[in-house]
Formats: structure tokens, sequence, C-alpha cells
């Protein structure tokens, strides 16, 4: 007798008196994954089964349908004498008959044709859609790319502009200050010059007037002495601040040109 799961579920042991015997549980669960086991067994050689079954039907099916389109040419060949027309033309008309007398869950080579021409040209527009959606990715990333490398290339060439501008400031600058330096070099050296100028100058000026007032005074002193009092005259002499004193501004000790900055 075969076994099959339901025997291994529905089957029961006696229990044992006065002596040792399995853990009833641990057997349980054992025979849970027989059947479980015998389940998936029988599952899968019902599915063989069937799909045996459904070969030999596809195969004798086949069969028949080769073998229909001889029988059909070999039937019509006595008459080749009398009729050649007809025998001809017969089976181009009889030929359809033998496909419309068999089973019909036979196969149609026609439907068989037309569903791989079906599946072919899916195949091909799936194919096609795919190239044209890589194409579509891969022309988006390069534009991305792009604009992404022109907007890098745009910000650095604002940059160098902007800097290029700071730098002209700062050269003319540069020179202006220099500018200011000479200008301020020359002007305090002219300035110091003519300061010198004019010391020289004063101390001509007080040698002079210190060599006029003494031979005046010797004569004062004698016409004194020797002839009673004389009325007093002003002396003669340049006074020190009557001499020409030829002074110059400063130059100016801060470049206008930066006040503030």
């Amino acid at each position: 007798m075969a076994l099959t799961p339901e025997d291994v579920v529905n089957k029961r042991f006696q229990p044992t008196k006065f002596r040792e015997g399995y853990d009833q549980d641990e057997v349980d669960d054992f025979l849970d994954e027989v059947v479980v086991e015998l389940r998936r067994l029988n599952q899968e050689n019902e599915e063989l089964r069937q799909r045996l079954i459904a070969s030999d039907a596809r195969i004798s099916e086949l069969q028949r349908a080769a073998s229909g389109p001889a029988a059909v040419e070999a039937a019509p060949q006595p008459q080749f004498a009398s009729a050649p027309a007809v025998v001809a033309a017969a089976p181009v008309v009889a030929a359809p008959a033998p496909y419309q007398a068999s089973d019909p869950n036979a196969i149609d080579p026609s439907n068989t044709n037309n569903l791989l021409q079906l599946a072919r040209k899916l195949h091909e527009e799936h194919v096609r859609e795919g190239i044209e959606k890589r194409d579509a990715l891969i022309a988006e990333g390069h534009a991305t790319a792009a604009r992404i490398v022109s907007e890098a290339e745009e910000a650095q060439r604002t940059q160098i502009n902007a800097l290029d501008q700071q730098r002209v400031s700062l050269e003319t600058r540069i020179e202006e200050l220099r500018t200011f330096e000479r200008e301020y070099r020359q002007k305090l050296k002219s300035y110091i010059e003519g300061q010198l100028h004019e010391l020289e100058a004063t101390e001509v000026t007080s040698n002079s007037a210190a060599s006029a007032v003494a031979p005046g005074s010797a004569s004062f002193a004698s016409a004194s002495f020797d002839s009673g009092p004389v009325d007093s005259a002003p002396v003669d002499a340049v006074p020190f601040d009557s001499a020409p004193f030829n002074s110059q501004t400063p130059p100016p000790a801060s470049y206008q040109g930066f006040g503030g900055n």
C-alpha cells in the first residue's frame, strides 16, 4: 500500500507501559517534517505527470498536423490522368481540412509563428526603447556636465576679472605713492636748502652790523672825553629785524591723495 501524508498524520501509536520509549513530542515533530516533505514530493510528481501528458499530447498533435497534408496529397493521385487541373487545385482547398477536423486543443503552426513574430516584435520594441532611454540619459549627462563646466569657467573668469581690477587699482595707488614720495623729497630738499641759505644770509648781515658798530663807538668815546657832552645820535646800523628773510612754507607731511584711506 502506498504511503500518503494523510497516513502519516493519522497514524497513532499505542503508549508503552512499564518500559522506556521515544519522546512523543520529538516523534510528532519528525512526523510533521516527513509529512511536509511527502506533500512536496507528491506535488512535484503531479506537476511532472501533467507536463509529461501535455508533452505527449503536443507531440501527437504535431504528428497529426504533419501527416495531414501528406494524406490529402496522396488521396487524389489516381485522378491525375483524367483531370489534372482539378487535382492541382484540390490540395489548396483540402489543406485546411485536417486543421479544422483535429482536436480543438491542437496547436496551429500559423498561430505559433504569429506568436513568435509578436514576441520578436515586442522584444525589438523593448530593446529600442532601452536604447533610446540610454541615449537620452547619456545626452542629459553630457549636457549637465557641459553646463557645470561652463558655470565653473564663468565663475573663474569673473573672479579673475575682479582680481585684475584690484591689481590695477593697487598698482595705480602704488604709483601715486611713489610720485608723492619723489615730490615730497624734492620739496623737502628745497625747503632745507632755502633755510640754509637764509641762515647764511642772516650770519653775514650780523657780521656786517657788528663791524659797523665798532668804529662808531670809538669815535663817540673820544668825542665825549675830548669835547664834552655830545648829543646822542642813533647808531647808523642795520637793525636785525630789517635783514631780508625769505621764509618758505615746508611741504605737507601727509599725502592728500589718500586722505582717510
